[in-house]
Parts: C-alpha cells; sequence; structure tokens
C-alpha cells in the first residue's frame, strides 16, 4: 500500500506561500501553475529560485521531501490505483435509486422532457458539488469533520454529514436484508410468489394475473409475499409486534459481508468494488436483452421516453431531488474516498466522468424496467400506468409479479435481486467507509492500536445493528419510513449542500479554493464551478428546500396509514438532528471565543506572525490535531 507523503520543510512552505501570493511563482519561470511530484509533494523552493540560501538551506536544496505526517500521526493511505477510487466512487453514487427512481420520475414526469431539467441540474447543482466534496478530501487529506478545518466556525458540516451518513447506513441496509431473503427465495423450482397456498396467502389469493381475474393487486400472490410473510406488517407504528427472525438472519448476513469489506480500509475496499460496481451492468445488460424480447416491452420503453410537453413545467423539483439524491451529495463519504487520493490526482475530470457514468445508468436502467413493465402490462391487459412504481413497491412486488410470468422465472428472478443486493452493497459498504474514516481522523493520537479500524468498523456495525432490530419487527415497515422520509431526506441534503457552497465560496473563499485545486491538477479549472459554488447551486438548493418546506405533507404509509403526532415529532428530532449541527456549533464556537468577532474570525493559528514558517505551521497542526492538514495549514 502506499502512503502519501506531503510537505513539511520550510524550503517547501516558502514556495507554497509566495505561490499563494503570486500564483505565477513557478517553479520553470512558465506560466502554469507548478507541477505536483508523484506522491503529492510540491516541487521545492530550489526549483524555482536557484541557489537560494537561508531557509532553503538543508535537506531540501536538494529537492528532498520531509513526511508531514509528523510526530504521533500515522501516514494517510492511498488507492492502491486510481481506478480503485473511481470504482468506489460508481459503487457509492451508483445504488438502488439509479434503478427504481429515476425511470418512475423520467415516465411519471412527462418521459423525455424530464432529461431537460434534470440535465440542467447536473451542470449547476449535481457536478459542481460532486467536484467540491472529493477535491475537499483530497486536498485536506482527511474526512468529512476535518476538512471542515479550512473554516473552523462552520465545523458543524461535518458533524451534520457524519448524522447523515449514519442514519442511512442503519435504515439503508434493510432493503439489502429484503433483497437477501428475496434472493435465497429465488432458488426453487416455483417461485414463492407466484402460487398460492402458501401459510401467507388469504383466501381472496389467485394465481393468475390477467386484468379479468386480478383488477385489485392485493389479491394477487406477490403483494401478499412482501405484505403478509416478509414484512408481516402490523396496524401501526405503536404496535411493534414480534421480531421476524428470518429477516433477522439475514440482516446478519449483510452486516457480517459489509463489515468484511470495510475492515482493512481501502486495500480491502478497493478490491471489491470491482465486481460489485461492474457485476450489476452485466445484469442489467442480459436483462435488457431478455426485456425487449418480450411481448410489450417496445410500449413499455415508449412510455418510458415518450415526450409529454405539458409537464416541463412541473419537472423541476422531482428533477432537483433526484439529483441530490443520486450523487450521493452531503454524506461526507465522497469527501471520505477523496481523501485517499494522490495530492495530483485530476479530481476535477473524475468529477465529470462519474457523473456521466451516474446519469447515464438510471437512463439505461429505464429501458430494462420499463421493458419488463411493458411485458407485465400487456399480460395482464392493463395501462403501463397501473403497475408502474417506484422504491420497494417496484423491487419486491411489481418486478417479482413480472419475472414470475416469464419462462424459466426463477433465473430472472435470482439475477435480478442479485443485482439489487450488489448495487446496495457496495453503497452501504463505502457509507460505513465514510462514517468511520471520519470518526478515525478525529483521535489519530488516540487510535495507536493494532486493529484500531476492525475495531471502529466492529463497533460502528453493531450499533446499526441493534438500532436495525427495531426495523425487523412487524411495525418494523414503519420505522423504516420515518428513517427514510426524514433524517436523510431532500430537505437535509438540501440544506448541507446549500451550506458547504457558502463557506467554500464565501468564508473560505472561492478564488482561493480555485487556486487550491490549481496546485493539485496543475490547472485552474473553468470559472464556471466558482460561479456555481457562489450563486447558481445555493440558489438551487435553498429554492428546493423552500418548496418542499412549504409543501410539506405529514407522513403516511400507503397512502392509508396516517403516522401519530409523535411519530412526525420523531421524525423531526432525526432531520433536525443534523440540520442544526451546522447553527449550533456556530453559535458554540461564538460564545466560547474570546475577543471580538472579527478575531474569532480569524483564528490565531492563522495569524503567527512573530515566528519562522516551521513553527507556524506546527502550531497549526497541534491545533487542529489532524495529519490531514498538512495542505490547509503550509497554506495560511
Amino acid at each position: 500500500m502506499e502512503k502519501q507523503v506531503l510537505p513539511a520543510s520550510s524550503c517547501s512552505l516558502v514556495l507554497l506561500e509566495e505561490t499563494k501570493k503570486s500564483p505565477l511563482l513557478l517553479s520553470n519561470g512558465s506560466s502554469s501553475y507548478p507541477p505536483a511530484a508523484a506522491n503529492g509533494s510540491l516541487v521545492p523552493l530550489t526549483a524555482a529560485v536557484g541557489g537560494s540560501t537561508g531557509a532553503c538551506s538543508g535537506p531540501d536544496k536538494k529537492g528532498s521531501v520531509v513526511t508531514g505526517a509528523g510526530p504521533g500521526y500515522p501516514e494517510r493511505e492511498t488507492w492502491t490505483r486510481q481506478m480503485d477510487f473511481m470504482m468506489s466512487c460508481v459503487g457509492f453514487a451508483v445504488g438502488l435509486g439509479n434503478v427504481w427512481r429515476f425511470p418512475y420520475l423520467c415516465y411519471k414526469n412527462g418521459g423525455g422532457v424530464f432529461l431537460i431539467p434534470y440535465l440542467l441540474i447536473v451542470f449547476v447543482g449535481g457536478i459542481p458539488i460532486f467536484f467540491l466534496e472529493i477535491a475537499l478530501g483530497q486536498f485536506m487529506k482527511a474526512g468529512s469533520i476535518n476538512v471542515w478545518n479550512i473554516a473552523p466556525l462552520f465545523k458543524g458540516l461535518g458533524y451534520a454529514s457524519m448524522v447523515i451518513v449514519f442514519f442511512c447506513n442503519t435504515y439503508y441496509i434493510m432493503v439489502l436484508a429484503w433483497g437477501f431473503y428475496y434472493l435465497i427465495k429465488s432458488f426453487s423450482a416455483t417461485l414463492p410468489w407466484s402460487t398460492c397456498g402458501n401459510e401467507w396467502n388469504s383466501e381472496n389469493c389467485i394465481e393468475s394475473f390477467h386484468h379479468q381475474n386480478c383488477n385489485n393487486a392485493n389479491h394477487c400472490s406477490p403483494p401478499y409475499l412482501c405484505r403478509n410473510k416478509v414484512l408481516n406488517i402490523s396496524s401501526g407504528l405503536d404496535e411493534a409486534g414480534s421480531i421476524s427472525w428470518e429477516l433477522t438472519l439475514c440482516l446478519i448476513a449483510v452486516w457480517v459481508l459489509v463489515y468484511f469489506c470495510v475492515w482493512k480500509g481501502v486495500k480491502s475496499t478497493g478490491k471489491i468494488v470491482y465486481f460489485t460496481a461492474t457485476f450489476p451492468y452485466v445484469v442489467l445488460i442480459i436483462l435488457l436483452v431478455r426485456g425487449v424480447t418480450l411481448p410489450g416491452a417496445y410500449d413499455g420503453i415508449m412510455y418510458y421516453i415518450k415526450p409529454d410537453w405539458s409537464k416541463l413545467e412541473e419537472v423541476w423539483i422531482d428533477a432537483g431531488t433526484q439529483i441530490f439524491f443520486s450523487y450521493a451529495i452531503g454524506l461526507g463519504a465522497l469527501t471520505a474516498l477523496g481523501s485517499y487520493n494522490r495530492f495530483n490526482n485530476d479530481c476535477y475530470k473524475d468529477a465529470f466522468v462519474l457523473a456521466l457514468i451516474n446519469s447515464g445508468t438510471s437512463f439505461f436502467a429505464g429501458f430494462v424496467v420499463f421493458s419488463i413493465l411493458g411485458f407485465m402490462a400487456a399480460e395482464q391487459g392493463v395501462d403501463i400506468s397501473q403497475v408502474a412504481e417506484s422504491g420497494p413497491g417496484l423491487a419486491f412486488i411489481a418486478y417479482p409479479k413480472a419475472v414470475s410470468l416469464m419462462p424459466v422465472a426463477p433465473l430472472w428472478a435470482a439475477l435480478f435481486f442479485f443485482m439489487l443486493l450488489l448495487l446496495g452493497l457496495d453503497s452501504q459498504f463505502v457509507g460505513v467507509e465514510g462514517f468511520v474514516t471520519g470518526i478515525l481522523d478525529l483521535f489519530p493520537e488516540k487510535y495507536h492500536h493494532r486493529y484500531k479500524r476492525e475495531i471502529a468498523v466492529a463497533i460502528c456495525c453493531s450499533l446499526c445493528f441493534i438500532i436495525d432490530l427495531s426495523m425487523v419487527t412487524q411495525g418494523g415497515m414503519y420505522v423504516f419510513q420515518l428513517f427514510d422520509y426524514y433524517s436523510a431526506s431532500g430537505m437535509t441534503l438540501l440544506w448541507q449542500a446549500f451550506w458547504e457552497c457558502i463557506v467554500v465560496a464565501w468564508v473560505y473563499g472561492a478564488d482561493r479554493f480555485m487556486d487550491d485545486v490549481a496546485r493539485m491538477i496543475g490547472y485552474r479549472p473553468f470559472p464556471w464551478m466558482k460561479w456555481c459554488w457562489s450563486f447558481i447551486t445555493p440558489c438551487v438548493c435553498i429554492g428546493i428546500f423552500l418548496f418542499h418546506l412549504v409543501n410539506y405533507k405529514p407522513l403516511t404509509y400507503n397512502n392509508v396509514y396516517v403516522y401519530p403526532w409523535w411519530g412526525e415529532v420523531i421524525g423531526w428530532c432525526l432531520a433536525l438532528s443534523s440540520m442544526l449541527c451546522i447553527p449550533v456549533s456556530l453559535l458554540y464556537k461564538l460564545f466560547r471565543a474570546k475577543g471580538t468577532f472579527k478575531e474569532v474570525r480569524t483564528p490565531s493559528t492563522w495569524k503567527v506572525q512573530n515566528s519562522t514558517e516551521e513553527q507556524r505551521v506546527k502550531r497549526c497542526r497541534l491545533d487542529n490535531n489532524n495529519p490531514g492538514m498538512e495542505n490547509y495549514c503550509t497554506l495560511q
């Protein structure tokens, strides 16, 4: 495993300081930014100012670089190959929402018309924040909390992202447990949801799915398997009921998988994602080939892409919300993944490539889903609108019903649920990786234990599992919806993204951060990024946030069960637990600090004027207590 070596000597620091004052001061006198060495170090000053002495005398004069970790601090790992980082980002960002949410939103919002606002918001919201989070992690060499040492008053942003990703890790894995249960049930000669006569079926169950016999979906077998067997759902949130031991065993199995994917850090994660991130594409292609050969597939695909221009004015909110969901923005995991990059990695190019893969996967998955749904509608003799669903309803009711109508149904069911499991698995373990990275970065000096990461991952997984036990009860679906609707909802992610842009653009400085990026990648990104961070993206975020707030509707289950008032209070506590981290942390730091507001805004670690460069940086490192602060401290 390669280690990240960062500049710490006074000679390199002088060059950084001078480059900050005059960006055109270069190692070779040209007009481009100074290149970074292969291991992330910058060119020493002697390369720029020949024969200089004093501060540049000593080892740096020969161009060597001193390790920047400092005494007592571990050096940060980097990806073995840059493709490890790309695969991890693909695995994390490309998840279940790309397969079960985007196609339905596209169909619901006018087909091809939906792509117009979707692509526009990709460029004004999705890519700028996606790039910002990766670049911030790469520059600071730290997880989601310590990267915000660039603006210490707003370190609450890091705590907020940790709360969100913790909640997300807690409830998201339930989908994997359900998928694992269905995958096991698929290995049978006859799919259990394709027949009646099972213990979970009622006397109204019928095996024919044709419209004249099955005009009420509740009389068909798949909903019964999901509702009566898998969930065994109770009458309400106040009735927890008993624990499903089958689901509990499935939950344990997927948590064990996640643990062994993450326990060795990027050494294990970077290898596993090559399979978990790529194999779903193989399955999607196989399912598409099978889907387009079925009767009714053409009609289904036409429903998916046919433009309905009358809906153009209505689709903007759905498009914006989908971007922030599918790009995994605001969770801090992208920052953690970026922190393992080499310092001179071209994260600007990576952001565009990953955005293309993410959105392209969403669009491609729509053809797979709607070719199958078209076949299902043709078999039942109903309109496509009566079978089109999104979310878990698509994965565990509509799709199982559709594959049960195909020849060799168990094969297609097993392929689909295996794909579903892999799509969710890499999103899950990268989310856990991001959470654990943030925690370990907080206390680097206290975790000098051989198995520090293994222990931290085990504690994280165990804590989440204990909370998950409330979701494998008969009332678990109601708890799951509370987490899904409030804890990592559109509002919390939009709030987080808004403040990220404000802090980077207006507190730290958009031009300053653009200079930092240029020092890493060797050239300055297009000014569009700076404009987005400063003006466009915050306006988009706050606009969609306010729309959600004004049009807020109380949570319901299946459009029938209305949550009690205390259930909504719990939900809002989940949402506010992350959203309030930012203002509460800000006020706490202001009230605890000494001096005037101007002095508080400019921490003393930024104004050490009577010490040498080495003493200044040393004090900065000690105050911030983080080896990832090397680049931050040297640039102040």
